[in-house]
C-alpha cells in the first residue's frame, strides 16, 4: 500500500478525462503528492461538468475514457481515492435502473403519495435505497471490484448525512474490503465526528479553523462598523432555514407530517444546531451529543424523537435525513450569501460569529486530531468551498486593516451611489461586492459578473433561483463595471489592495504550513500549488495551467530562487518532500511551544520546529532563537526549510525546521 503523505484533488470531466489526468502525474509525483483524489468516476449524466448526477454505477464513465484508461491511470504509481456518490443518483433515461418500474420500485427511496426523496432541492436527483443490502451490492459492485484489484486505494463518501443509516453503511464498505473512507461530513465548530470506521472527514473543520486563526480580532468593531446594524449570523441562519423549511422543502414537510403530524415540526427542522444527529431508528439510543442537540428542538419534536413508541422509526429516519439539507440550503446556500461582515468566514462548516480563534484553542484541536483522527484530510481549497484559501486570506486581511477599511469603504459608497440605479446593489450589496474584489483582483467583468448573479440568487433577497429578478441582477452587474473602471476607484483601491497582499501572502504561506505539518493528511485542490483566487462554482473548475506549473517546479528543482510568483509553489514542495523525509509524520507527536499569542509554535516529533505568525506584525524566530522554547540543540544543528522565502517576505513569513543529520 502506497504511504499517506498528501492527497491532490482533480475534477474531472469531458475536457479532463484519465488520460490527461495520466499526462499531469509526473508532475505532481515531482511536486511531492502521493495519492490523486478524483471526483465521481462512475457513469454519469452525458455533459456532467462533475460526475455527481450519476446514472450507471455499475460502470466506469465512457465520457472519460473508459474503465481500460482508469486502470492505465492507477497504474502511473500515484495511488487512487475516487468520490462515490451511494446518495442518489440522476433520473431519466439513461439510467436503467429508473427506466424499469420495477427497479425503479427496488433500488429509489419513492413517496407512494407520489415523488420521491431529492438530494436537497434538486428534483432530477432521487434518492438511492442504499440501505438494503442487494442495492448496496448492485451499486458497489464496480466500486468494490477496484478496491479488490488495488487500482482505487480508498473512497470519500458524497453527501454522508444522507443516508437512513450512516454508521451501518459504512461499517459495510469497510465489511466489503474498503479500508481508506472518508466522509463528507461537515463538523460544526465545538461537535465531534462519531465514532465511525473511517479515516475522518474530508477536512473542512480544519479549513474553518485556519481561517479564524488568522483573523485579527482586534478589527471587529471597525468592521461591523462597516456594515452597520446588523443581525448577527446565528439570526440570519435561522431566519433562512426557517424560510428553507417553508417554501423549498415543503414537499419533505409534507411527507413527515404524513408519517406524524406533529405540533412545531417545522420549526423543529430549522432549529437543530447540526447537520444532522445519528439517533437509532428503532432503539432511539443517541449519544450525548445528539441528545445535546435534540434538546434545542420545540419539545413536542424531541420528545418525538427520543420517545420510542411516540412516532413510526421511519419518521425518525427521514427527520434525520431533512435536517441536512435544511442546513445546507439555509446556511451554506443562503445566509452566508446574505451575512456580510467578513466573508473570509462564510465558508462551509464555518461560524461567521466566531469572530476568531486563539492559538491555544488551534492547538487542542490539532492535539485531539492527532489521536482521534490522524489520517484526516486538512482542505483549504475544495471544489465546494465559496472561495478559494488564497481569496479568503485577502478578505480576511482586513480585520487587520479594520479601520482604513471601514473609511474607504465610506468612500467607495459614494461612487455607487453615483453609478448605481433604481437602488442596486443595495449597501450590503455593496460590501459583497467589494470584499469579492479585494479577494480576486484582477477579475475580469465577465467572471464577477456571473458570480453577482449568482450571488445574488443564492442570498434570495432581491433576486432567486425560481423567480430571478433579472433587472435588479444587472443593475448590480453594471454598477460593479461602473466602479471597477472608474480611475478614483483605482486611485484609493489599488494602493490598499498592496497592503492586502502584504499581508494575506503571509496568512496563505502560513495556512499551507499549518495544513502540511499539522495534525492530518493535506489535501491540494488542482492548481492551488500556485496563487488561486477562485470564487465559487463554476468559477473554480477553471481549467488549470499544467504546462506552467511543470516549468516553475522545474526552475525552483534545479536551484531557481522562489519569488512571490512561485513562492507557494515553492513552500508546497519543499513541506510535502519534509513529510515524505517524515514518514507523513505517521504516529509522530504534535506538541505545542510556549511562545506569545501572535505566533502558532509546535513540534512534530524529535525532528521538526514549526512556527508560524499569526498577526501581522508578528515575525518567525530564527534557528538561534530555537532555544528560548526549550528546543535541543543549537543552531547549526537546524535548517529552516522555508528560508529561501526570507528575500521576498522577510521575517514575517512561516519558518519549519528541520533537525540536521549529520
Amino acid at each position: 500500500m502506497t504511504p499517506l503523505l498528501a492527497t491532490y484533488r482533480l475534477q474531472l470531466n469531458a475536457a479532463f478525462t484519465f488520460d490527461d489526468a495520466r499526462r499531469v502525474v509526473p508532475y505532481l509525483r515531482d511536486l511531492g503528492v502521493s495519492h490523486l483524489y478524483l471526483s465521481p468516476v462512475l457513469q454519469a449524466r452525458t455533459g456532467s461538468t462533475h460526475g455527481y448526477d450519476v446514472v450507471d454505477p455499475t460502470r466506469v464513465s465512457a465520457d472519460l475514457g473508459g474503465e481500460d484508461a482508469l486502470r492505465l491511470l492507477a497504474a502511473e504509481g500515484l495511488a487512487l481515492i475516487v468520490d462515490i456518490v451511494p446518495n442518489h443518483m440522476a433520473i431519466g433515461d439513461a439510467n436503467p435502473f429508473w427506466c424499469d418500474p420495477e427497479l425503479r420500485a427496488r433500488f429509489f427511496d419513492l413517496d407512494p403519495a407520489g415523488g420521491h426523496r431529492r438530494f436537497f432541492d434538486i428534483d432530477d436527483l432521487a434518492g438511492v435505497r442504499v440501505e438494503d443490502p442487494e442495492v448496496f451490492r448492485v451499486t458497489h459492485a464496480k466500486i468494490l471490484e477496484l478496491a479488490r484489484d488495488d487500482v482505487i486505494a480508498g473512497v470519500r463518501v458524497d453527501h454522508v448525512d444522507g443516508l437512513a443509516d450512516p454508521a451501518s453503511y459504512l461499517a459495510r464498505l469497510r465489511a466489503a474490503g474498503v479500508d481508506l473512507v472518508w466522509v463528507e461530513k461537515i463538523v460544526e465548530p465545538g461537535e465531534t465526528l462519531p465514532p465511525w470506521p473511517v479515516a475522518g472527514t474530508t477536512g473542512y473543520e480544519f479549513l474553518v479553523d485556519a481561517d479564524a486563526l488568522f483573523v485579527d480580532t482586534r478589527g471587529r468593531a471597525a468592521l461591523d462598523a462597516a456594515v452597520g446594524d446588523r443581525p448577527s449570523f446565528h439570526a440570519v441562519a435561522s431566519a433562512a432555514k426557517a424560510e428553507q423549511v417553508q417554501t423549498t422543502f415543503q414537499p419533505e414537510v409534507g411527507r413527515l407530517r404524513r408519517l406524524a403530524d406533529l405540533e412545531q415540526l417545522e420549526e423543529g427542522l430549522a432549529a437543530l444546531p447540526v447537520y444532522r444527529t445519528y439517533i437509532d431508528a428503532e432503539s432511539r439510543a443517541c449519544s450525548t451529543q445528539d441528545a445535546a442537540a435534540i434538546a434545542e428542538l420545540p419539545p413536542s419534536v424531541a420528545g418525538a424523537l427520543r420517545g420510542r413508541n411516540a412516532v413510526p422509526a421511519e419518521f425518525v429516519v427521514r427527520f434525520q435525513q431533512t435536517t441536512g439539507a435544511v442546513m445546507a440550503k439555509g446556511v451554506e446556500d443562503t445566509a452566508m450569501y446574505r451575512h456580510v461582515r467578513l466573508l473570509a468566514l462564510n465558508e462551509v462548516g464555518g461560524d461567521p460569529d466566531r469572530f476568531g480563534l486563539s492559538v491555544d484553542d488551534f492547538h487542542a484541536v490539532s492535539e485531539r486530531r492527532v489521536r482521534d483522527w490522524p489520517q484526516n484530510l486538512l482542505a483549504a481549497t475544495t471544489h465546494d468551498t465559496k472561495r478559494s484559501a488564497d481569496t479568503r486570506a485577502r478578505i480576511g486581511a482586513l480585520a487587520a486593516l479594520a479601520t482604513e477599511w471601514h473609511r474607504l469603504v465610506d468612500e467607495w459608497r459614494v461612487l455607487f451611489a453615483e453609478h448605481r440605479r433604481a437602488g442596486a446593489p443595495d449597501d450590503d450589496e455593496q460590501l459583497f461586492v467589494l470584499q469579492t474584489l479585494v479577494g480576486t483582483w484582477p477579475i475580469s467583468r465577465q467572471r464577477v459578473g456571473a458570480y453577482l448573479v449568482k450571488a445574488l440568487r443564492e442570498a434570495k433577497r432581491h433576486s432567486n433561483w425560481i423567480r430571478p429578478d433579472t433587472a435588479w441582477e444587472q443593475d448590480v452587474v453594471d454598477a460593479t463595471a461602473r466602479v471597477m473602471d472608474d480611475t478614483r476607484f483605482h486611485q484609493s483601491f489599488l494602493p490598499f489592495l498592496a497592503r492586502v497582499l502584504a499581508i494575506a501572502d503571509r496568512t496563505a504561506l502560513g495556512q499551507l504550513v499549518l495544513r502540511c505539518t499539522g495534525a492530518g493528511m493535506p489535501d491540494v485542490y488542482q492548481g492551488d500549488e500556485l496563487w488561486n483566487q477562485a470564487l465559487v462554482d463554476p468559477d473554480n473548475r477553471r481549467p488549470v495551467d499544467w504546462e506552467l506549473r511543470r516549468v516553475l517546479l522545474d526552475e525552483l528543482r534545479y536551484g531557481a530562487a522562489p519569488g512571490r510568483f512561485s513562492a507557494k509553489l515553492f513552500a508546497t514542495a519543499a513541506l510535502l518532500a519534509l513529510r515524505r523525509r517524515c514518514g507523513g509524520f505517521a504516529d509522530v507527536a504534535y506538541t505545542s511551544l510556549p511562545v506569545p499569542g501572535d505566533v502558532c509554535a509546535y513540534t512534530r516529533g524529535p525532528g521538526v520546529v514549526v512556527v508560524v505568525p499569526v498577526r501581522a506584525e508578528a515575525v518567525a524566530m530564527d534557528a538561534t532563537e530555537l532555544h528560548e522554547l526549550g528546543v535541543p540543540g543549537d543552531a547549526a544543528g537546524w535548517r529552516d526549510i522555508l528560508a529561501p522565502l526570507e528575500a521576498t517576505y522577510g521575517r514575517r513569513r512561516p519558518a519549519v525546521f528541520e533537525r540536521v543529520t549529520s
